[in-house]
């Protein structure tokens, strides 16, 4: 008996049925495929409108050698899941390379906003600080002999104000920015977002008392103008400073340039890193003094030692 024999009218029908069957089920999968990977035209273009395709069907209900062929022709312009694979990868390597190239542009147009205004304000305040010193001086000394002790004044407590700002920062760190005003100190402890945060509102904030007590002390004579002079000139210096070693140095907001390169500023980089990490509860909350700060708990001399070689084979960039 020949294979033709079972080849009747019902098992015709059943073939049909299941090519039928299959074709759909290749198609709606296609379709699917098109949807999902709509960012790549070339090929959801070729996929739709071979899924769009209509099948003609031969003489008593089967499908014809023409349809047949076209349908082989079809599967063979289809792309193998190995280039559709390669193609989908490589598209999203593309959009994967312009995001980071926005984002350095980005970057790089806020570091420079942020120079410009550290540049700009500092070497404004520096010129107008020095201006009101000699000013001041020579404005109320003019034929009369110079007040020595009231400038000795002037300048120690210049000295003393900076250094205490650093025990008041400290203080406030901890017991103000990391609690009542953490609402405002938050945007510091957080990726930044442009090239101003709302942390920076402080540094406006430590500034009015500085030129406050700088006024006072410029338009008065004696020795309590002079101190409060001293003060507010002292609150000055340390905020340049501030600016350039915290700023610029640890959150690489502008390059810093030689700074960078002094051994215990590095240290201070690296305990302040140590302070963002949070590995001692917020320890140090001071800047200049932090590495002291720090290695007065356990274990943070060694995690300090780290932190500075971690530093060091980091390129300059990520500093």
């Amino acid at each position: 008996m020949g294979c033709s024999s079972f080849l009747t009218p019902s098992t015709s029908l059943r073939i049909v049925r299941s090519r039928s069957f299959f074709r759909s089920r290749r198609d709606e999968v296609i379709a699917q495929r098109s949807l999902h990977f709509a960012f790549l035209p070339s090929l959801s273009r070729a996929t739709l409108a071979e899924s769009q395709a209509p099948s003609r069907p031969g003489p008593a209900g089967g499908v014809s050698a023409e349809s047949g062929s076209s349908d082989l022709e079809a599967c063979s312009d289809q792309p193998s899941p190995i280039d559709f694979a390669e193609a989908v990868v490589s598209a999203i390597d593309a959009e994967g390379q312009k995001r980071r190239l926005e984002k350095e542009l980005r970057r790089k147009s806020e570091r420079t906003t942020y120079l410009f205004a550290a540049v700009a304000s500092t070497v404004g305040i520096t010129f107008l600080a020095a201006g009101a010193v000699y000013y001041r001086f020579a404005w109320q000394t003019q034929g009369a002999e110079v007040p020595v002790s009231e400038v000795f004044a002037t300048f120690s407590l210049a000295f003393g104000a900076s250094v205490g700002m650093e025990y008041w920062a400290r203080w406030a760190h901890d017991a103000l920015w990391h609690d009542s005003l953490w609402s405002m100190h938050e945007s510091h402890h957080r990726p930044r977002d442009g090239p101003f945060e709302l942390n920076d509102i402080f540094a406006i904030i430590n500034a009015v008392p500085a030129i406050a007590l700088m006024a006072y002390g410029f338009f008065h004579r004696g020795l309590i103008p002079g101190l409060c002079f001293g003060a507010g000139l002292g609150i000055t210096v340390f905020g340049i400073a501030y600016m350039f070693v915290h700023d610029g140095l640890v959150h690489r907001r502008f390059p810093v340039g030689p700074i960078a390169d002094v051994p215990y500023f590095q240290k201070v980089a690296a305990a302040h890193q140590l302070h963002h990490a949070d590995k001692f509860k917020g320890v140090p909350f001071g800047l200049f003094l932090g590495p002291q700060e720090l290695e007065a708990q356990v274990g943070g001399a060694e995690e300090l030692e780290k932190m500075i070689q971690i530093r060091k084979k980091l390129p300059t960039s990520t500093h």
